[in-house]
């Protein structure tokens, strides 16, 4: 079984962020609620208890029994997870003389514990608590401090248990990447190898054996996560693999046409079906977005059920979920039923009653592009940015028509061509453009216009749950503008959207 690293969530926004560093470790692990955690087996080789935006001291804080594998186990618990150690074994934890948040330095590092191996003093960390550790068990030794924290990191005597209060996670944390090597490598004795190859290899084995020769469909997008999957589905069940490409209209320009060469290029067994006119139709009239997401969702999931219906003895629906989507269908509060919609095919009719295979579940975005890498896909798929499952009209203020999308399809390429051809690309973790519901007079020659406004809008992120508004050259906006007015008939206004996410969204609607 695959050697893995337990982290336990007791709901800090940085959990994820940990599981990311273990897994730039080429270490695998899995992030589990606190209260709804598997049964420890031989391949979890050590357990990281995560921080909390609860107090330790508040009664109705998370809590665990520990039983199972303190002392059993390396532990390291982060933040909440150190106050929850120190405190329930006999410690104490009390409010912070002042809020303990951003960054600090190591005044007193012991360099002999395996921990903070390589650590030096003075090393910057990233602090995030209202509460302090003021006393640990006399089982405990503190082996970091700085000024203002003296427990800024202990050991349990005789036990490789270790608690720290900052979090080694965040890029603020100078030297947490080495903290986490000593813990996740030489603590915990993890083999560094789980790799791209290895996990292509593990998974097609797995897919062969889950599907013999049973047919299994595929709804691709276009995308990188559908993408992958079906380059993993195909090296697996080969010609057994049906995928379905719908182009409902709302897609970038010519992208249609491009993606479905490209998959033709992979020898993916495919199908495109133009269903364009059909989408335009339903979304006649409507102009509340939730109302359109719901009518895509719906007439995607009426095509993709007609065409799959054409081919016959299909036991498998395959899906591209990823790692994020599984760990937000479980909340540290218990399940919860909220799954994006724009990642699962939700909703499929009863009739289809299919089994559903997700090859790549267990991978989260960055690791997906590297593994379709090592598969050989094509950069230009790869390095995508991410496009909204209901593509353009919510990218559309108001009714979505064929004029419409067919203008917003030409100002999306001037905006995403650029950025490719002055090397912006790359620096931008999605782009695009949002049509108006506005028209402003205009001046164009000698004459008086009054036509539309489009915004553009690009975001810098890591994974795309907070982001911010990218600070693209203003020559190049200057340029962009130009040419959009210039070449896009109906537009001759161009704005910026210099909104972060929070409080704002990426997308529009």
């Amino acid at each position: 079984m695959q050697e893995t690293i337990l982290i336990l969530d007791f709901g800090s926004q940085y959990t994820q962020l940990i599981a990311r560093r273990v897994r730039e470790l080429n270490v695998y692990c899995e992030i589990h609620p606190f209260n709804h955690f598997p049964s420890i087996g031989s391949n979890v080789k050590g357990i990281i208890l995560s921080g909390s935006p609860f107090s330790v001291r508040d009664p109705k804080s998370p809590d665990i029994e520990f039983n199972t594998f303190k002392g059993k186990l390396p532990l390291l618990g982060v933040c909440f997870g150190a106050q929850l150690m120190a405190q329930k074994f006999g410690g104490e934890v009390l409010p912070s003389k002042h809020r303990e948040y951003g960054r600090a330095n190591l005044s007193f590092v012991n360099n002999k514990n395996e921990l903070f191996k390589s650590i030096t003093f003075g090393s910057q960390v990233w602090m995030s608590h209202a509460d302090t550790i003021t006393k640990i068990p006399e089982t405990y030794e503190v082996i970091a401090s700085t000024a203002d924290v003296k427990f800024a990191g202990y050991q349990v005597k005789g036990e490789k248990t270790f608690g720290i209060q900052f979090h080694p996670e965040v890029y603020h944390s100078e030297q947490g990447a080495q903290l986490l090597r000593n813990f996740v490598v030489d603590i915990c004795g993890c083999n560094q190898n789980w790799t791209p190859d290895s996990f292509i290899d593990t998974t097609v084995a797995e897919l062969k054996n889950k599907l013999g020769n049973d047919r299994v469909i595929l709804a691709l997008s276009g995308g990188v996560d559908s993408t992958v999957a079906a380059g993993l589905l195909h090296k697996a069940v080969g010609k057994n693999l049906f995928c379905i490409f719908v182009d409902n209209g709302l897609l970038r320009k010519n992208e249609y046409e491009s993606v479905l060469h490209s998959y033709r290029q992979m020898g993916l067994n495919i199908k495109g079906v133009d269903a364009a006119d059909y989408f335009y139709s339903q979304l006649s009239g409507v102009t509340d977005p939730e109302k359109k997401r719901k009518i895509i969702g719906r007439s995607f999931i009426e095509m993709f059920d007609r065409e799959s219906n054409t081919i016959e003895n299909v036991k498998w629906l395959a899906q591209g979920t990823i790692y994020p989507d599984v760990i937000e269908s479980v909340s540290v509060k218990g399940p919860s039923a909220t799954i994006k919609s724009h990642h699962n095919v939700g909703g499929l009719p009863d009739t289809m009653k299919l089994n559903i295979v997700e090859p790549l579940k267990a991978l989260f975005k960055d690791e997906v592009r590297r593994v379709g890498k090592t598969l050989g896909i094509a950069e230009a798929i790869l390095q995508r940015h991410p496009f909204p499952g209901p593509g353009l009209a919510i990218r559309i203020l108001g009714e979505v028509t064929k004029q419409k999308v067919q203008i917003l399809q030409e100002v999306d390429s001037l905006f995403i061509d650029g950025l490719k051809r002055d090397g912006l690309y790359k620096d931008v973790w999605q782009a695009g453009a949002i049509f108006l519901p506005v028209q402003s007079v205009g001046v164009m020659g000698d004459e008086r216009t009054y036509e539309n406004a489009v915004a553009l809008r690009a975001v810098t992120s890591t994974d795309g749950m907070t982001a911010d508004w990218c600070h693209l050259p203003y020559e190049f906006l200057g340029k962009i503008s130009n040419e959009i007015i210039n070449k896009v008939k109906g537009i001759n206004r161009v704005v910026y959207d210099i909104s972060s996410k929070p409080p704002a969204t990426i997308e529009w609607e």
